[in-house]
């Protein structure tokens, strides 16, 4: 059990290094003196880097609890592994997708010249294949009900819910922003604003996906 925790606590560790690097190594938060001289003015976004660090770095300790909590109840004699229904590999499979199309995105933002009907294409599959996760996972949870599983069934049927629906929360709230960038791309707002908000929603995507994956694997490999 001391092995599993360092090795979670191993992960999680990369994980927010990784994130810290790619986070602060954001191109766009950087003022750009050619467009000052332009505009007259300097963008500064670094405290949204901050905050999404920030709260990426708290997501991470939660769930490293609960991953925690989840080794350590998984050696009480009323523990009964569960059978992970088959659609969560599809479901993983969704979200890989998603995050791909982000990371696309992201690198077609990039380019000064890029029109906004690509980008929207591109977001707009980071988003339907994101909202297919989500759908996949409810299927998940109804495949447990028709089997007679629930909450209090079994300790192991009990993470398997809050773990779904804990990682499900997060991602609801990265669709928000999604939509929030959706909406920049349609009012024509500034580029760099609408570059900054895509790296950002890359960055947690990203994130949502390496948590997904973790918290996938522990409970396939118990």
């Amino acid at each position: 059990m001391t092995i599993t925790l360092i090795f979670l606590a191993c992960i999680m560790a990369t994980v927010i290094f990784w994130l810290l690097r790619q986070t602060f190594n954001i191109q766009p938060w950087v003022s750009d003196e050619v467009a000052d001289e332009v505009t007259g003015m300097s963008l500064d976004l670094k405290p949204q880097a901050i905050a999404l660090t920030t709260f990426m770095a708290v997501a991470t300790s939660l769930f490293a609890l609960f991953a925690s909590a989840y080794s350590l109840r998984m050696e009480m004699p009323d523990w009964r592994p569960l059978n992970e229904p088959m659609i969560l590999w599809i479901n993983s499979f969704f979200l890989v997708l998603a995050s791909i199309a982000y990371q696309w995105s992201r690198a077609k933002v990039a380019s000064t010249d890029i029109g906004s009907k690509k980008l929207v294409i591109g977001l707009g599959i980071a988003g339907v294949f994101s909202i297919l996760f989500i759908f996949g996972q409810l299927s998940a949870w109804q495949e447990l009900n028709s089997k007679g599983l629930y909450v209090s069934s079994n300790p192991a049927v009990a993470f398997f819910y809050v773990f779904t629906a804990m990682h499900g929360i997060h991602l609801l709230g990265g669709l928000y922003v999604w939509a929030r960038s959706l909406a920049k791309i349609y009012q024509n707002q500034d580029l760099r604003i609408v570059r900054t908000s895509v790296e950002l929603c890359t960055i947690y995507w990203h994130f949502m996906l390496l948590v997904w994956l973790l918290l996938f694997g522990l409970m396939i490999a118990t």
